[in-house]
């Protein structure tokens, strides 16, 4: 067991982090220890880091040393808000050095750089001569792993300055290719990109509180106001967005996000408040203001070219637009999945040819078969094949004379088929095994060339008209001949 971090006093009483909990019980008798819990504390700065985002779209947590403690913010394109970045960098760690937490901040032009400033120096701005910035700083400001800082400083590289310009493939036999790598990222030779946690707000508005507010209807009647001037800013743009995030920052240091998506584009002011008020429905007791709320952000994603629509007086309406909103009001109130369409697959197994997708936002699929099929479909099908029992056809490949479906008989006065269908053997990861191969037993085996997936076999559908009127889809499921025999199930119905 070591110690993994440290307060004020067990540091001034010479503890430091990474020490076994033995030597420094040895050192300080009265040494108080706690278990330290990870996903709380990986829970908790991540929801503190969120609360960045107020400052810059783009936050990220980096997890080069532990799941905590590393803030990586994007300053690009903001830090003018700030008044440039010394400024920026001075007011993002002033006010959290006002909540008496201990900050060490760093600005640099890539990640590499500021994180090696960060750890092994004091709080700075560097634009130019990166090598010169970092030349001075051990070889441990590289994020590397505790082998390679012990082998290098074994070889007297003890500065990341004794490294450049050294044979670049004696470094990496003897330390690997992660030592290059870690290099050149913090010279900028090799871009690092981090993976923001909140979505990328490429258009936003916000609105920043004297007071905060709390209740729910308030933040709902700031979300029209800013739809409005979203909106406004999309329509100068000629675009439009399909999802769209609210933003609630709170005085507590958190963040709550509200997430809406729409069918099409939209930029409709009216359309996005609604949604937002409908997902509101949803939240029930999950919705928490803490000790109030001081800025709301309403940003748009998903962006695409919109242009303005000509109306003609004498269109007519086709009500796929109001189509599209109803479905996105269902989907921000019940659910994405809950609000779901038919969807054809690309496939001839007839239970398999429908599916179920989002309305909204659905998952791309491929494309269907050039070809449709021409042979004739039931008006009902069942969910799945139901086994039935059959009297011996008077041809082995032709269909029964009748059935018994649920304990009752049905007698065939008419019949027509087979069509065959076969089962896609295309999509089994098993291998196709050809007749004559041999089989896991060492037996050679005596079925037929075709090889299906496991548990399937080729289908034969017959249309059968009973004394009644009644009309079945039956088939067959195997071949005659095959060392299993063939079973007959009932699939749907024609009238």
């Amino acid at each position: 067991m070591k110690l993994v971090a440290l307060d004020l006093r067990a540091s001034a009483a010479g503890l430091f982090i990474g020490q076994n909990v033995s030597d420094a019980r040895g050192l300080v008798t009265n040494l108080e220890l706690r278990e330290i819990d990870r996903p709380f504390i990986e829970q908790v700065f991540a929801d503190f880091a969120d609360w960045h985002s107020n400052a810059s779209p783009i936050v990220a947590v980096h997890k080069a040393q532990a799941s905590w403690g590393d803030l990586i913010v994007d300053v690009t394109g903001v830090s003018h808000l700030f008044g440039g970045e010394e400024r920026m960098l001075e007011t993002m760690t002033g006010r959290l050095e006002a909540l008496g937490i201990t900050v060490s901040g760093a600005i640099g032009p890539n990640i590499g750089t500021a994180w090696a400033l960060v750890h092994h120096s004091y709080p700075q701005v560097v634009q130019d001569n990166v090598m010169g910035a970092l030349a001075g700083l051990p070889v441990a400001a590289l994020r590397l792993e505790e082998a390679q800082i012990e082998g290098l400083r074994h070889l007297g590289l003890k500065r990341i300055g004794q490294l450049y310009g050294r044979d670049r493939r004696a470094l990496q036999a003897r330390f690997g290719a992660s030592l290059l790598l870690r290099l050149d990222q913090a010279l900028g030779y090799v871009e690092e990109r981090l993976t923001p946690r909140l979505p990328l707000a490429e258009h936003y508005v916000e609105r920043l509180f004297a007071e905060p507010i709390g209740l729910i209807d308030d933040v709902l009647m700031t979300s029209g106001d800013l739809a409005l001037q979203l909106s406004n800013r999309l329509e100068r743009e000629g675009l439009g967005a399909q999802a769209f995030h609210l933003f609630l920052y709170r005085v507590d240091h958190k963040v709550m996000t509200l997430s809406v998506k729409a069918a099409r584009a939209t930029r409709d002011a009216l359309h996005i408040g609604r949604l937002f008020a409908h997902r509101a429905e949803r939240l029930q007791g999950e919705y928490d203001a803490g000790f109030g709320i001081d800025m709301i952000r309403l940003a748009a994603g998903s962006i695409t070219a919109l242009s303005e629509a000509q109306i003609g007086a004498f269109s007519i309406d086709d009500g796929a637009a109001s189509l599209d909103q109803l479905h996105d009001r269902m989907t921000s109130r019940l659910g994405s999945l809950a609000v779901v369409r038919n969807s054809f697959a690309n496939t001839h197994i007839p239970e398999r040819a429908v599916t179920l997708e989002p309305v909204v936002n659905p998952q791309p699929k491929e494309p269907l078969p050039l070809l449709p099929i021409a042979a004739p479909r039931p008006l009902r099908l069942l969910p799945q094949p139901e086994p039935i029992s059959v009297s011996l056809a008077e041809v082995p490949d032709g269909p029964p004379p009748n059935m018994v479906w649920r304990r009752v008989t049905y007698r065939f006065v008419k019949s027509s088929g087979p069509e065959r269908i076969g089962a896609e053997w295309w999509l089994s990861r098993s291998k196709l095994k050809m007749k004559g191969e041999e089989t896991k037993e060492g037996a050679h085996s005596d079925t037929p060339e075709r090889h299906y997936r496991e548990g399937e076999a080729a289908r034969d559908y017959f249309l059968a008209e009973d004394d009644g009127g009644r009309r079945f889809w039956i088939f067959r499921q195997g071949l005659f001949g095959a060392a299993e025999a063939p079973e007959w199930f009932l699939h749907g119905f024609f009238s």
